[in-house]
């Protein structure tokens, strides 16, 4: 195999590979929903795991425009109670993750950070979170 050969294959092989290593938990973060002290992070979360997922756990951290923590919240997004369901494998679901604050929110230019720390499938079988979860941010 020629040096030309073997660098459009290793080429070939960079620009697709993102196609081919797909998250198996895909988290889309809708933007914020701001009321006084309160706000509403929306987790559109899609699991793409050949098995049902029976619980996870996200923590969202709110950052304002100077990147300073705000507010900061951990919760279970899917299963962890009887008053929670799990996730079929192939299905869609919204949590809609609330943070409450010591202050009154005066800006309106926040971000959040989401980070799933356990995801637990089928059979109690563990999810590697730094591989199997993808999250990205809604289109504004």
């Amino acid at each position: 195999m020629s040096i030309k050969s073997l660098s459009i294959l290793l080429l070939a092989a960079v620009l697709f590979w993102p196609l081919v290593a797909s998250s198996q938990l895909v988290v889309t973060v809708a933007p914020l929903k701001i009321s006084g002290n309160k706000v509403v992070v929306p987790l559109l979360m899609r699991n793409n795991f050949a098995e049902e997922m029976e619980s996870a756990s996200a923590v969202v951290f709110l950052l304002d425009e100077h990147g300073n923590m705000v507010g900061q919240s951990t919760k279970w997004v899917i299963g962890g109670s009887k008053k929670m369901s799990s996730l079929a494998a192939g299905e869609t679901k919204t949590f809609h993750f609330v943070v409450t604050t010591t202050k009154v929110i005066t800006t309106t230019n926040l971000a959040a950070k989401v980070s799933f720390s356990r995801v637990v499938l089928q059979g109690g079988k563990l999810a590697d979170v730094n591989k199997d979860v993808q999250i990205q941010s809604a289109a504004k």
